[in-house]
């Protein structure tokens, strides 16, 4: 496999994993096919015209797109298993990261690896226990006649898709524990990351306020470049809820400065 970091702002950076060897059908774990079967069942849903599959597939698309893209980003990683630790082990898995230099120095890479993978265990595991206790509670909606289980369904869902992000941050914990990363500065990032068709200054701001390093139109050619097509959904994602999560910090700056100027004005009574 391989592990690319793109920074989304000055301070936030999206990890994703590219898996090289694809897994043939009879090595697949029945989770993987159940996965598969599913993601299925939602495109063909997604291909309604109308009716109650398309509106749930409408609400469960803005749903996930609300899922933290750091969350998304460890799901990518693959869990450890038996074989995939040996030959990890052996040498034959050594992990390559690429990164833009120009945004992260390659002293800095391990450490960032580090945050990615250990920063949100305790809340995947939290909720993941908390998704497993709601399951029994949400049962009983499966008597009522036609209408789907969904709560039940989402709860399934939350549930796996922690568990998946809490092993893959324990595979990033493995794989430095065990020195197999590889840095690999990519000058294919930096380019593109310096000719994005929205230009920003890639250095001008790393100390100071948080501030956008990539922008949604350039989501596109970083995935056609890579030749990860998948990609592009990543990015544009975690590059919306970045933009939402600096929009409500901004506002809130704002109102809090407006309300010590308030506080602050000439005749203001003090109590």
């Amino acid at each position: 496999m391989r592990i690319f970091l793109l920074p989304i702002s000055t301070r936030r950076t999206l990890i994703y994993c590219q898996r090289l060897n694809v897994t043939t059908t009879s090595q697949q774990s029945w989770l993987d096919k159940g996965t598969i079967k599913a993601a299925k069942i939602w495109a063909g849903w997604e291909k309604k015209e109308s009716g109650w599959k398309k509106k749930v597939v409408d609400c469960g698309n803005i749903a996930l797109k609300r899922i933290p893209f750091e969350e998304w980003g460890l799901k990518s990683i693959p869990p450890l298993s038996a074989r995939l630790e040996a030959e990890e082990l052996s040498g034959k898995g050594n992990v390559e990261v690429h990164f833009p230099s120009k945004l992260l120095p390659e002293q800095t890479i391990l450490g960032v690896l580090r945050k990615l993978g250990t920063e949100r265990q305790s809340l995947h595991r939290k909720n993941m226990i908390w998704s497993f206790v709601a399951m029994p509670i949400s049962a009983p909606i499966a008597l009522i006649p036609i209408i789907p289980n969904l709560p039940f369904f989402y709860l399934v869902f939350r549930a796996w898709s922690h568990w998946r992000a809490l092993s893959g941050s324990k595979h990033i914990e493995f794989l430095l524990k065990n020195h197999l990363i590889t840095p690999r500065p990519s000058k294919v990032l930096d380019e593109l990351y310096s000719t994005g068709k929205e230009p920003f200054d890639v250095g001008s701001d790393l100390e100071g306020a948080e501030t956008l390093v990539l922008h949604r139109s350039n989501g596109t050619r970083i995935a056609e470049a890579l030749e990860m097509p998948e990609l592009d959904l990543e990015l544009d994602r975690a590059v919306w809820q970045v933009e939402k999560a600096l929009r409500s910090e901004k506002e809130l700056q704002e109102e809090r400065k407006e309300s010590d100027k308030a506080n602050s004005a000439p005749g203001q009574k003090k109590h």
